[in-house]
């Protein structure tokens, strides 16, 4: 298929050298689409249909045999050779059963390793005399190590995660997943599927997934090339309201006011006060007539404008052109017949520009946020109602700043300075957008991630047990509400496919702690995996636990709390081991990852070592926020965990 697109000769077919350059990238493009992905087979399994699909079901007709992979492949004839996965053929592979077989009499498996066909498992689940059991290969494939970035779950989709990859555009669907549950994948199979099935649309509007950190990012980003994917945009909510470069920080206090939904309406105030209601009529003088608009025509019109609520800039646009219809009302009625080209000019006149500049200035986003966080009168006075006395001091700069430029912003302003931006000028919307580790959000970074999706729909992917911020979502339903998409389906995923047995039931100790009324995660894994907590008291055993571990096959992670990450990192150079940050890929050279535990969440090894879980939750501001930094860095281990501690531990783990 790569060869045809290649050996495409276009020099006759273009008319121009604008069509020939369109042409060739779109050529570009699907030679890059159909790229050979080393350790990635092209189909993972076969479908044996009762019936072919779609024909009448009577007794004699024949069957149809279909191949499933990561994408539709055809042979020299055009006839294909392997289904896509997003196919509706190939729904049966994931949903089918032995109590609903749908039509399927054999459903085969394939099991690679190194990208080499090594085994292969078959299922008759039209066959009433053979019992339903637990594939192996699924297991297998559950329970390999992971070396590198994170793996697409194609091959090992669950019936309950195919029902939210494949629910429909139109809705939006919000995902509460504990460790392991393949939340994450689960959002990026979506937009695989949704690309795939809505193209077109989707083509024009765009589609973005949000994650926390680009360590994250790019820890997920060879799961979609994987899936036949390439042109989704991926990015951090900090990303999104880059208007001014961030280099202060606040404190937690301060930060939970910033981000209450309750600046949305103080910035509403504070944009609207700008408006000034007009004194004095305005004169527009157009040859030897002289036409005038009086003052209260024209309170009548600026009162019009904001009972509509619309974008200060577009309400500001409108100003002049409804002055001159009042200007072009008055020619008619004199007997002139004025056209619109007339209007555009009064619109234009200087008169007209002077009033609307005197009535409806210009408003610069990052100004009034500045003004906001350092005139507390004007915070007073829009703030009235909304915020008490000592929040107000709590956000207020303590100096005032010269300009916008030499302000020290912090990455809440530039939240609040996203949520002006929008007041004034209405954001552009995508049509899906993948919100992943949302639980982290605050509900003005809710607000901002919104807009971005007000004429789309969203795919909210977070577990609240892992809620690692002050200001962390208390509930989904909350949190909806402040994105907009308060019709948004909730599904709870609670079988665990990546943190084994012995490991998540240690990890669930804190959950009655940190999120009373969730449900804990059930391993659907065979092997309990490897757990231990070992006392130590140098720092000298920490990085020999390491050794240990590294002796097994597979990736190695170290996680501490960010104080202690420069004395470990110190005591693994040392002792002569290389290291790797998080995000970065592992090598067979060097397997090790040492990660701060502010940066662990959504990142996963096959081994773990946990130094000092007291000192994971002593790094938070508060206890609740430090054990749920500690149950994020207990569950990132695929196959083992050791804790090692010289400190005593948490008393909500003994």
């Amino acid at each position: 298929m790569r060869e045809d697109v290649e050996n495409l000769d276009i020099r006759d077919v273009t008319a121009n050298w604008v069509n020939a350059a369109v042409l060739q990238h779109q050529i570009d493009e699907r030679i890059k689409a159909l790229a050979d992905l080393s350790h990635t087979p092209l189909f993972f399994g076969r479908l044996d249909y009762l019936h072919a699909p779609g024909a009448d079901k009577a007794e004699g007709a024949e069957g149809e045999r279909f191949y499933i992979g990561r994408r539709h492949v055809h042979d020299a004839e055009g006839d294909p050779m392997v289904i896509d996965w997003r196919a509706p053929v190939s729904q049966p592979f994931y949903r089918a059963s032995k109590k609903d077989p749908m039509d399927v009499g054999l459903r085969r498996r394939f099991g690679y390793t190194a990208g080499d066909l090594t085994a292969y498992e078959d299922e008759h689940l039209s066959d009433p005399s053979e019992a339903a059991g637990t594939s192996k290969l699924l297991q297998q494939e559950i329970e390999r190590p992971r070396v590198g970035p994170m793996r697409d779950i194609v091959a090992t989709i669950q019936p309950e995660q195919d029902e939210i990859v494949r629910s429909g555009l139109a809705g939006s669907v919000c995902v509460q997943g504990g460790p392991g549950t393949g939340k994450t994948a689960v959002g990026l199979h979506r937009v695989a599927y949704l690309l795939y099935a809505h193209r077109e649309r989707l083509a024009r509007t765009g589609t973005l997934v949000i994650g926390p950190n680009k360590s994250f990012l790019h820890y997920i980003e060879q799961v979609l090339p994987a899936l036949g994917e390439l042109e989704v945009k991926q990015a951090t909510v900090d990303d999104l309201v880059a208007h001014v470069e961030v280099r202060g920080t606040d404190d937690a206090t301060a930060a939970v006011v910033k981000g209450d939904a309750r600046m949305a309406e103080v910035l509403r105030r504070a944009v609207r006060s700008h408006v000034t209601l007009p004194t004095e009529g305005v004169v527009v003088v157009r040859g030897s007539r002289r036409w005038r608009v009086p003052a209260y025509e024209l309170e009548t019109i600026v009162a019009e404008l904001l009972d509509r609520d619309i974008r200060y800039g577009a309400a500001r646009e409108a100003l002049p052109q409804r002055i001159a219809h009042a200007v072009l009302v008055q020619m008619e009625r004199s007997g002139e017949a004025p056209d619109d080209r007339v209007q555009d000019a009064v619109a234009r006149n200087t008169a007209v520009k002077a009033a609307v500049k005197a009535i409806w200035p210009p408003v610069d986003p990052a100004k009034l946020v500045l003004r906001l966080l350092t005139d507390a009168d004007f915070l007073a006075v829009h703030a009235e109602g909304l915020l008490g006395e000592d929040e107000r001091k709590e956000i207020l700069w303590p100096r005032p700043v010269r300009s916008v430029k030499s302000a020290k912003w912090s990455a809440a302003d530039a939240v609040l300075i996203d949520e002006a931006t929008d007041l004034v000028q209405r954001t552009h919307s995508l049509g899906h957008v993948v919100l992943d580790e949302a639980q982290d959000l605050s509900p003005m970074q809710y607000r901002a991630v919104g807009r971005r999706c007000t004429t789309g729909s969203a795919t909210v992917l977070g577990d609240l047990a892992q809620g690692t911020t002050p200001w962390a979502t208390r509930s989904w339903d909350e949190a909806l509400a402040h994105l907009g998409k308060g019709e948004a389906v909730i599904e709870e995923l609670t079988a665990g496919f990546r943190v084994p047995t012995d490991v998540i039931a240690y990890a669930s100790r804190l959950l009655p702690h940190i999120a009373p009324g969730l449900t804990p995660v059930a391993s659907v894994r065979e092997n309990p995996g490897f757990f231990e907590v070992r006392p130590t008291t140098a720092d000298e055993q920490v990085v020999s636990a390491c050794e240990e571990l590294l002796r097994n096959e597979g990736s190695i992670g170290l996680i501490a709390a960010d104080a202690r990450i420069p004395a470990l990192a110190e005591a693994l150079s040392a002792a002569g081991l290389t290291y790797l940050g998080p995000g970065e890929e592992t090598t067979a050279q060097t397997r090790l990852t040492l990660v701060p535990a502010s940066l662990a969440k959504g990142l996963e090894y096959d081994y773990v070592v946990l130094d000092e879980p007291q000192a994971v939750v002593d790094g938070e501001p508060d206890e609740r926020t430090g054990l749920r930094r500690l149950y994020v860095a207990l569950t990132r281990a695929v196959s083992g965990l050791l804790v090692t501690h010289a400190a005593p531990l948490p008393e909500q783990l003994t």
